[in-house]
C-alpha cells in the first residue's frame, strides 16, 4: 500500500495502488455518501456526524463508511443522502433520520420511503429511477457525489490520474492534441472555442516556459457548475491540466479560483498537496520526463475577471481589465508566456477523452457540438440542481423531463441561457435542440452554462433591467462601447419599468445594443445587450404594455402597479391595514377600508394578508 508521503514511482506502480484500495473497499459493506458542499449550508456536516456517531454507537462503524462527497445534483432535496450499494437517494435529511436509516435500510436493506423521491404517485428510492436523474447521461459529473473530496486514495480508487499514466508512457504530445481535436471538445467556459485547436496554437510558439491556467471564475449568477466540479472531484481537474501541460509543453498551472468558494479552494489546495506528495506533481512524473507544478491563486470576485486577457493581469497583480487582441494568450499569456486557458469543465472532460478515444466522445451530442453539458438549472422549476445532458437535448428534456417542470403548474415564459450576458429563449423554442449553434440564432449563448427558467410572474422588461444593471457595474470600464453604452441602455430600461418609456426607445435599445456589441473590446461588452436584444425581439409586446398602457403584465414593476379594494368584499376586518408598513389603508372596524394611493408603496402586503380576496391588483 502507497503510504501518505510516498511517491508513486511509475505507471506499474499507480495501477498496483488501485487494485490495493479497491480491495480494501470490499471490505466494507455500504457506504453512506452524504454531500457536504453545497448542502452544507442546510446542516449537512450535523447529518454526517450523527451517522458516525450513531453507527459506531450501533457497532457498524467498520461495517459502513461514512464519506463527505461533493454534489450530488439534486439541490431542491438537500440535505441528500446517498447509500451504497442499493443507491437508495434520500432527501432532504435531518440528523433525526439518521436511526430510522441505520434500522431500515443499513441493517435491514430496505428503504425509507419517505425520505424518497417522487414520481407519478410512486416511491423512486434508487437513483436512476428518479426521473431527474434518468434523463441524464452523466460523463463528466459520474463521480461526483461518489467519492471524498480531500482523499487522493477515492480518486484513484475510481481510476483518476490512470490515463495520465498511459499518457506519459503511450502517447507523444502531438497525439494527446490530435485526440482531443478530433473529439470535437469545445470551451465549456462560454465561447466554445475548439480546445485542440487552442492547444495546438500554444504548442507552435516557441517558448521556454509555457502555462496551463484553469479558469474557475465563475461568476454568473445562478451558475455553480464549475464550483461543484472542483469542490467534489478536484483530482480529475488536475488530472486534465496535467494532460493539458504535457501536450502543450507547459511546466507549471494555475488554478484561478474566486475568493467567495472556500469549500472550491480548500478542496483544490488539499488536491494540489496530496497530489505532490504522491509525486503526481513536481519532476519526472510517475518516471517519465515530463515536469509540471499547479499553484492555487484566488481571485477576488471581479465578472470581468472570466476574460482571459483579464484573467491574465489579475494573475500578474494588475487590475482585472482586458486588452487588445492579438498577440492571443496563446502567443503571449501569463508573464509574457504562451499560455492556455481552459475553464474547470473543459478540463474535466479531458481524462475522459483520452481515457475512452475520440470517437466515443463525438458520438454523443450534434454534429457540431459534441459530449455532454452541465448546467444549473435554477428559476422557477420543481427540481433545481445541476444537470448533465448530452449537447443537443432540448430545453423541454431539461425543464420538464428533468426539472420536473413549474412549481404550480404555471405556463412555461422562457430560459436565460448563458449568464447575465446570454439572452433569454421563449416558449416557442422549447423543443430547439441546445448547441453553441443553434442556441446562437435566437440571440443567446451557451454561455458556462447557467440556465434560469421564468414562468409566467416574470416581467422580461425587468429580467433585461436586472441583467444589464449587473453587466453594467461589473464592466471594467476601459472602453467607451461597454463603459458608457450598458449605462445608457440601463437609463431605458430603468425609464420603461417605471412607465416613463417611449416606445421609441424600443429602436433605441437595439441600435445601442448593436453598437455595443460590434465595438466593445472583450466578450462581456459584446454580449452585454443580450439579454436586452433577446427580450425586445420575442417579448416586444410586454415592452410596449409597460410603454403604451403603463401596465406590467406579470405585475412586478412597482411603479405601474395599483392595489385597490372592493368595497363589496372587504369585511374590515383591519388584517390589510395591520401589515401595511406605511399605514397607507384606513377604514373602521367591519366597514370597508380604502388604500391611499400617494402613501402606497405597491409591496403587496395588503394582498397577502386579506382572507376575502378583497385586494386587487390593477
Amino acid at each position: 500500500m502507497i503510504s501518505p508521503n510516498t511517491p508513486i514511482p511509475n505507471a506499474a506502480a499507480l495501477k498496483a495502488w488501485r487494485a490495493e484500495l479497491v480491495e480494501t473497499r470490499k471490505r466494507t459493506r455500504g457506504r453512506v455518501l452524504v454531500c457536504a458542499t453545497g448542502c452544507r449550508a442546510l446542516g449537512a456536516l450535523d447529518v454526517s456526524k450523527a451517522f458516525r456517531d450513531k453507527l459506531a454507537s450501533a457497532g457498524l462503524s467498520q461495517e459502513i463508511d461514512v464519506v463527505e462527497t461533493g454534489c450530488h445534483g439534486l439541490c431542491a432535496r438537500a440535505p441528500l443522502v446517498l447509500i451504497e450499494p442499493q443507491d437508495f437517494l434520500y432527501g432532504p435529511v435531518a440528523p433525526a433520520d439518521v436511526d430510522e436509516i441505520i434500522e431500515v435500510t443499513l441493517r435491514g436493506g430496505k428503504p425509507v420511503t419517505r425520505l424518497c423521491g417522487k414520481a407519478d404517485g410512486q416511491t423512486t428510492a434508487v437513483l436512476r429511477e428518479e426521473p431527474f436523474y434518468r434523463a441524464q447521461k452523466r460523463d463528466v459529473y459520474r463521480l461526483c457525489g461518489r467519492v471524498d473530496p480531500k482523499r487522493i486514495e477515492d480518486a484513484v480508487a475510481y481510476g483518476t490520474y490512470e490515463t495520465l499514466a498511459k499518457v506519459l508512457t503511450s502517447r507523444t504530445p502531438e497525439q494527446v492534441i490530435s485526440e482531443v481535436t478530433a473529439s470535437g471538445l469545445r470551451g465549456r467556459g462560454g465561447a466554445g472555442f475548439p480546445t485542440g485547436r487552442k492547444w495546438a496554437l500554444c504548442r507552435d510558439v516557441a517558448g521556454d516556459r509555457k502555462y496551463v491556467i484553469c479558469n474557475a471564475d465563475e461568476g454568473d449568477p445562478g451558475a455553480f457548475m464549475d464550483r461543484a466540479l472542483l469542490e467534489g472531484v478536484p483530482h480529475q481537474i488536475l488530472e486534465g491540466m496535467l494532460m493539458a501541460g504535457y501536450a502543450i509543453g507547459a511546466t507549471n498551472g494555475v488554478v484561478y479560483v474566486r475568493a467567495e468558494y472556500p469549500i472550491a479552494v480548500e478542496h483544490a489546495k488539499i488536491a494540489v498537496e496530496q497530489a505532490r506528495a504522491h509525486g503526481l506533481l513536481g519532476r519526472n512524473i510517475l518516471g517519465s520526463k515530463f515536469s509540471f507544478e499547479i499553484d492555487i491563486r484566488m481571485g477576488a470576485g471581479a465578472f470581468i475577471c472570466g476574460e482571459e486577457t483579464a484573467l491574465i493581469a489579475s494573475l500578474e497583480g494588475r487590475r482585472g481589465m482586458p486588452r487588445p487582441r492579438p498577440p492571443f494568450p496563446a502567443q503571449r499569456g501569463l508573464l509574457g508566456c504562451p499560455t492556455t486557458i481552459n475553464n474547470v469543465e473543459t478540463l474535466a472532460n479531458v481524462p475522459l477523452i483520452l481515457r475512452d478515444g475520440a470517437a466515443a466522445f463525438s458520438a454523443v451530442g450534434t454534429a457540431g457540438s459534441k459530449g455532454t453539458k452541465v448546467f444549473a438549472l435554477a428559476g422557477k422549476v420543481r427540481n433545481t440542481g445541476l444537470v448533465e445532458v448530452p449537447l443537443g437535448a432540448t430545453l423541454r428534456q431539461i425543464v420538464f423531463d428533468i426539472g420536473g417542470g413549474i412549481p404550480g403548474d404555471r405556463p412555461f415564459k422562457a430560459a436565460q441561457m448563458g449568464g447575465p450576458s446570454g439572452g433569454c429563449v421563449p416558449a416557442q423554442y422549447l423543443d430547439l435542440p441546445i448547441d453553441y449553434d443553434s442556441v446562437k440564432q435566437l440571440g443567446a449563448i451557451m454561455g458556462s452554462g447557467g440556465l434560469v427558467v421564468m414562468d409566467s410572474s416574470t416581467c422580461m422588461v425587468d429580467i433585461a433591467r436586472f441583467f444589464t444593471d449587473f453587466v453594467h457595474k461589473e464592466s471594467c470600464g476601459k472602453c467607451v462601447p461597454c463603459r458608457v453604452g450598458t449605462k445608457q441602455m440601463l437609463d431605458i430600461l430603468v425609464r420603461i419599468t417605471k412607465g416613463e418609456g417611449r416606445m421609441e426607445d424600443l429602436e433605441k435599445i437595439v441600435s445601442l445594443g448593436e453598437m455595443i456589441r460590434a465595438s466593445s473590446l472583450c466578450g462581456l461588452g459584446q454580449t452585454a445587450a443580450n439579454p436586452s436584444l433577446s427580450t425586445v425581439r420575442h417579448f416586444r409586446d410586454e415592452y410596449e404594455a409597460h410603454i403604451r398602457d403603463h401596465r406590467c403584465p406579470a405585475g412586478v414593476c412597482r411603479a405601474l402597479l395599483k392595489y385597490t379594494i372592493l368595497a363589496d368584499a372587504c369585511t374590515g376586518c383591519h388584517a390589510c391595514a395591520k401589515k401595511c408598513p406605511v399605514a397607507a389603508i384606513v377604514g373602521k372596524a367591519k366597514k370597508p377600508h380604502e388604500i391611499i394611493q400617494a402613501k402606497c408603496i405597491k409591496c403587496g402586503a395588503c394582498r397577502e394578508a386579506c382572507k376575502f380576496d378583497a385586494v386587487r391588483l390593477e
